[in-house]
């Protein structure tokens, strides 16, 4: 889906460029400033994200809201109406969201919810990172990792383990809310992932996932309206 990703936005450009550059020689005569335009940046990333993306139910419901301002804007209904039909279609979307998730959660997701509680009950001190409006970085350098909890609110949290020591599995909760969280992991550490999220994602970016790890960083994400991205490349 990444190599397809780029394909699409491709095409959508190409057509963006045949429109202005058909309009301007006169070829035809298409208006793309029609009343409600601006639903466009809606509708279009949404219905590209529905063909790239994992994530469906997300991308399909702002879709259906960008459809659902177009109508507005071409006086269909009123904007009243509207707004209480998006908020309608995002409960839906939500509760089926959290319906699927809970009913087939497959075995992976069942393994590390386990090592999760297992891991609480120790009771043991773990890291914690908390950003509210602002941002939070963390680097390990020779540092023994024992677990953390991290959390972005309208904020982002970095988490760099590239270089951090390990003695035994570990654990990471990662909460976002309209933030971004991004997890730097080890090439020779296994990683388990478990995700929750409404209208945002968790990114699996690694380049040189192993299997044969001795010890495994089990990592439960979960959030709304944000997104946690594992990778095992540092940011120059």
């Amino acid at each position: 889906m990444k190599q397809t990703r780029p394909i699409v936005w491709g095409i959508a450009i190409i057509a963006l460029g045949v429109i202005f550059g058909g309009n301007a020689l006169g070829l035809f005569n298409f208006d793309i400033f029609f009343d409600g335009w601006w639903t466009l940046f809606i509708i279009i990333p949404s219905a590209i994200s529905l063909v790239t993306e994992k994530e469906k139910l997300s991308s399909l419901g702002f879709l259906i809201a960008g459809v659902i301002l177009l109508l507005a804007a071409q006086k269909v209904f009123d904007y009243d109406v509207a707004w209480k039909a998006i908020l309608a279609v995002f409960l839906i979307i939500a509760g089926t969201t959290i319906i699927i998730k809970s009913v087939f959660r497959s075995k992976n997701d069942q393994e590390v919810a386990k090592k999760i509680k297992e891991a609480e009950k120790e009771d043991k001190p773990m890291d914690s990172q908390i950003a509210v409006f602002s941002g939070s970085d963390r680097v390990y350098n020779d540092e023994v990792f024992q677990g953390a909890f991290l959390t972005a609110v309208f904020g982002g949290v970095n988490l760099n383990l590239k270089k951090a020591k390990f003695e035994k599995d570990t654990i990471i909760k990662a909460f976002t809310l309209f933030g971004g969280i991004d997890i730097v992991v080890p090439d020779d550490v296994k990683v388990k992932l478990k995700s929750g999220f409404i209208f945002g994602g968790l990114s699996d970016e690694r380049k040189n996932a192993t299997e044969k790890g001795k010890y495994t960083i089990y990592i439960d994400a979960a959030g709304g309206f944000g997104g946690i991205t594992i990778t095992d490349k540092e940011d120059k």
